[in-house]
């Protein structure tokens, strides 16, 4: 089974946050593997153990340091790393991205797409659904379990919905799934997976490399535009309501209708 995984490169989610020119900062704070994303990559190696004639590629679109994290994913289990790089790709939306994902992607044969359930920067949940749509396969979303036939040629997948669950059953390769919470435990590198890693080499693809159309680059074809990044408000200091209840209902009363104008 030829399986692709996409991953991002996010900051460390206990980092402390600023805003410098407009982008989000945070000065010596650890990029990480997007925590939802290892769940891919952990699927992916637990599928290569079931069958091991399975051929792992792990994808991600990012600056130089994302070579780091891609080693990561090396050192978990995959078997080979594509950087997508280029300052072209600097300022893109969720739809642009999804679009170079699935032009790199393409150049190689697949079964299987695995996608993290969102990127815990930006929360979108966008690039998976809008990748299987562009590679024209069948997806399905924040799935906690992936069973397989014996002949690994469909699978019933169970996906989180409110209040439970569902299962699709049979649902027949190739198919992209984004993995939620739950789907498995992702592993921590070995120091053999370390050393195995250092010998993987990682393709650079750039944007010629990709053969994309230079329209589809251009910051002013976004369909999302940014128009203003800001922090949250500072939460106010809480109040503490003293008295009987019933002074404490009128003081909560006159809190509600006057400071905060709620009602």
């Amino acid at each position: 089974m030829k399986i692709i995984v996409c991953m991002k490169q996010v900051l460390d989610t206990g980092a402390a946050i600023q805003i410098q020119d407009g982008k989000i900062a945070s000065p010596g704070s650890p990029l990480i593997m997007n925590p939802y994303d290892e769940f891919a990559v952990e699927e992916a190696v637990r599928i290569k153990t079931a069958l091991p004639d399975s051929d792992i590629t792990v994808f991600s679109l990012g600056p130089d340091s994302v070579k780091e994290t891609l080693k990561r994913a090396l050192a978990m289990g995959a078997d080979h790393a594509v950087h997508i790089f280029d300052p072209l790709f600097d300022g893109l939306d969720n739809s642009q991205i999804a679009r170079i994902l699935a032009s790199a992607i393409q150049q190689k044969p697949f079964d299987l797409v695995l996608c993290g359930r969102q990127a815990v920067d930006d929360d979108m949940a966008q690039v998976g659904p809008a990748l299987a749509v562009l590679l024209e396969i069948p997806f399905v979303t924040i799935v906690t379990k992936i069973q397989f036939s014996e002949n690994f040629q469909s699978a019933d997948i169970t996906r989180q919905v409110e209040g439970g669950s569902e299962v699709r059953k049979e649902v027949a390769l190739p198919f992209l799934v984004t993995c939620q919470k739950g789907l498995n435990e992702p592993r921590l590198p070995s120091l053999k997976g370390i050393m195995a890693a250092k010998k993987k080499e990682i393709q650079t693809l750039s944007a010629s490399d990709l053969d994309l159309d230079s329209q589809l680059l251009d910051p002013q074809n976004k369909s999302l535009q940014e128009v203003k990044l800001s922090l949250p408000p500072e939460r106010k200091k809480g109040i503490i309501l003293e008295g009987t209840d019933e002074d404490k209902a009128k003081q909560l009363a006159k809190i509600v209708r006057e400071e905060e104008k709620i009602i």
